[in-house]
Order: C-alpha cells, then structure tokens, then sequence
C-alpha cells in the first residue's frame, strides 16, 4: 500500500492499495468524532460494493444510512443534490458526522459537494470505484454538480478528510469505463511526466496500476498545494478538457469525460503543432496511446459547434479563454486565447492529415 498526504486548506491521506474497502469503517473512525454516517453511491456501485462498505461502517461503530441515485451524468445535477441533501436532514445528520462518497467521479462530485454546503460543511471521505475518479476526481476539493448551460458550474472547493483507493475495485469496471480512467492517467503524462508517458507508450501500464495512480495522485498533490483554488497551474490538469467537455455537453453526455478528453487532447496538440506553438509534434504518439486503448482522437462535431459549446466552459474570462497547449511531451503550458480565436484553432485540430 502506498500513501500521499495532501496538505491543503485540509491535510488528509490518500491511501492505494487493494483490498482497502474492508479498512473503510476503522479509516472513517480516525478522521470522524460523530457515529453517523450517510453513504452516497449510485445503484450499481451500491449493488456491487454498498453492502460491503457499510458492513466496514458499523463494525466500526457507525449507524449507517444509504442515499442512492440513478448512474450516470444525468443524475449530476441540482434535483439530486437537493434530494441529498434533503436525505442528510431527514437522517439527522450533524456537524460531528460524515458523508462517505462510493463510486466513480459523479458521485465523488455530487457527494463532496452536497457534504460541502450541508450545515456549512461536513465531513466527508472518498471512496473512489473507478481509475477515472482514484487518479483525478477523488483528489483536490472540487465538487460540482452540472448546469443546462455547462458542466460543473455550480460547485465548491472543499477537501476530502481522507481517500480511500482501493484498485481491485477496478475488476469490475467495463473496458469502457477503464479506458475513461487512462485518459486521464495519459493525460497526467503527457502534461508533466515523460515516464508515466512512457509506461503508457510501452504498454505495461496496466501491470503496474498501483505505481500509475500513486504518480499521477503525487502529481496533482503538487498542484493542489502549490494552486489549491485553480487560479494558476493548476489549470494545468485540464488539458484536453475545453474541447473536451464541449464534446460531452454536445453529445448530452453520451460520450463519457475520458473520452471526450482523449478526443479533445487529440484535437489541441494537432492544433497546437500547426499553429507552430510546439516544439515537437507530440500528436502522433498521443494518437497511437489513445488508439491502443480504444480511445477516441476525434469527434463528430465541426469547429463552429466546439467552439460555441466551449464559450461556457469555467475557463472563460470575458472575452479569453484559457487553453493548455502541449510545447512537448510531458511539458504542457497555459495559453490565454481570445474567444474569437476559438473556432479557427479547433478547425485546425480537426483538419486531416
């Protein structure tokens, strides 16, 4: 087992390991003075691990209460978090108590955010189920639930007490779902570290997951710390994510995040290398990562309809937008861009050949 603490606006542990679910009651107990506990999962999360996790709670003291909501980003929106956060009332919830967030990045999203504004802020602890949400989601504070207008538009920073990863949860996981995961997990290599691009480059990535999510935990520890609000550099971590939360918003969410993000990270290193910002073609060995995981590298929509979906994105200021451009691989910067600039460097992204 390996652990990173994150030392934020709240220091917590983030531990990796397998087999971790059973610990789940004894790490809730160290972080948590209440003996109430609400779990918050989606149902098929709920019907593979719910009863496991709350088994954990009580041996450990817990009474437990269960909140459960329709899978999927369809569920990620202000209906459900009033009927969370309703729940949490109705249960008796108090300060002294806490939420427990199983599942994949929409739960962690919805619960952590839905622990952040009940009574002014709870404790709560993530329970990540899919390798999207252990390397990225579960980590840094952000919650957020969507809007008609965009993705993640209402939410709050505010930290986890604790993390718990537990990768042989991972078995369970469609290729689909995995492969939303090394998006992410590429994405971390392709930004900061040339060797985690390289595991991904030869292959044998997924023979050593724990090392792959311990990396890219630790990178975004670093930027958490250094830009714990998203003011900076820690804007970093979205490369790929403008164009790729466009495609979601486009697709209404058919397309799922680490899809649309390889598709979109495909789209601005093209764009990037054509417009003569990078020093080094960084899209072909991208492609061939991307294409080994049966990840997409381009998308059905034209540069009018990206760009316009994007003008919603959180990363607008007035008339900028901030994108991250890839100079080489594992070296990625900010690139303040006018929005009227936006469609003509999408259609380059786009453009074959």
């Amino acid at each position: 087992m390996n652990t990173v603490t994150v030392s934020a606006s709240r220091r917590y542990d983030i531990q990796i390991g397998s087999g971790l679910l059973e610990t789940l009651g004894a790490v809730c107990q160290s972080v948590c003075p209440g003996r109430a506990a609400a779990l918050i999962a989606d149902d098929n999360v709920d019907r593979l691990y719910g009863g496991q996790a709350a088994d954990s709670l009580r041996r450990a003291g817990f009474s437990v209460s269960k909140f459960v909501f329709p899978n999927g980003e369809g569920s990620k929106n202000l209906a459900v978090l009033g009927d969370a956060l309703e729940f949490l009332a109705e249960r008796g919830l108090t300060r002294a108590d806490l939420v427990v967030a199983l599942g994949g990045g929409v739960t962690g999203d919805l619960g952590g955010f839905a622990a952040s504004v009940y009574q002014r802020g709870i404790r709560f602890v993530q329970v990540p189920t899919t390798l999207l949400a252990m390397i990225d989601s579960s980590v840094g504070g952000k919650t957020a639930v969507n809007l008609a207008h965009g993705k993640n538009l209402a939410g709050s920073f505010y930290q986890p007490s604790a993390v718990l990863c537990d990768h042989s949860l991972l078995a369970t996981l469609s290729p689909e779902i995995y492969a939303d995961g090394v998006a992410e997990a590429v994405k971390y290599g392709a930004a900061f570290d040339c060797e985690l691009f390289s595991a991904f480059s030869k292959g044998d990535a997924s023979q050593k997951i724990e090392w792959v999510i311990t990396r890219c935990v630790e990178l975004k520890r670093g930027l958490v710390e250094r830009d714990e609000r998203d003011a900076g550099e820690r804007q970093l971590l979205n490369f790929g994510h403008t164009a790729g939360h466009a495609i979601e918003r486009l697709s209404g969410y058919a397309v799922t995040h680490g899809h649309a993000v390889a598709a979109g990270m495909a789209i601005v290193s093209r764009a990037a290398w054509r417009l003569g910002f990078s020093d080094e073609n960084t899209a072909p060995p991208l492609e061939r990562i991307l294409k080994g995981h049966r990840l997409p590298v381009s998308c059905p929509y034209d540069a009018a309809a990206l760009a316009k979906a994007a003008l919603s994105d959180k990363k607008r200021a007035g008339d900028t937008i901030t994108l991250v451009l890839p100079k080489a691989v594992g070296n990625c910067v900010l690139y303040p861009m006018p929005t009227h600039k936006l469609e003509s460097f999408f259609a380059l992204g786009l453009a074959p050949g």
